[in-house]
């Protein structure tokens, strides 16, 4: 069955966000974490506005979701999150790809990514490069990685 990639709709929202938390305990964080990582990992119905987000499903599964926000002529991508069960079965690489398009359909010329460290080597397999550390928008003196992609 093929994969469809589709905007979300407002009231699947907090069942996206719900996936991101999930997608995340993946990497074995302990519950305070977790906690601690809710805000930035869901998703408010303004991002519907501010944001591109997409939904990977396939017949009525949603097996992940990504967002992008353009910043100027760069988009950064803020989610990028898949179902556990999906893993590893093309989920991400699809949504990536979307992303990819949507941030060259709005004009950026780089897309850049604040990634968690174990989800680094996906974006390098992927084709993005390293461009540092920033600070954590949920942990208090957590870097993350970052990295880009030239669009």
């Amino acid at each position: 069955m093929q994969l469809l990639i589709r905007a979300p709709d407002i009231a699947e929202l907090p069942a996206l966000s719900e996936l991101c938390m999930r997608s995340k305990a993946v990497r074995g964080y302990d519950a305070a974490f977790m906690e601690a990582c809710r805000a930035e990992l869901s998703f408010d119905p303004r991002d519907l506005a501010s944001s591109q987000i997409a939904v990977a499903a396939r017949r009525n599964a949603v097996l992940g979701v990504a967002q992008v926000r353009m910043a100027g002529d760069e988009a950064d991508l803020l989610k990028l999150f898949v179902e556990p069960t999906a893993l590893r079965g093309g989920v991400g690489q699809a949504l990536f790809g979307w992303a990819i398009d949507t941030a060259k359909e709005l004009g950026a010329q780089r897309m850049t990514i604040e990634a968690d460290p174990d989800a680094v080597p996906f974006y390098r397999r992927l084709g993005a490069r390293d461009a540092g550390l920033v600070p954590s928008g949920s942990i208090a003196g957590r870097w993350l990685p970052r990295l880009f992609v030239e669009l």
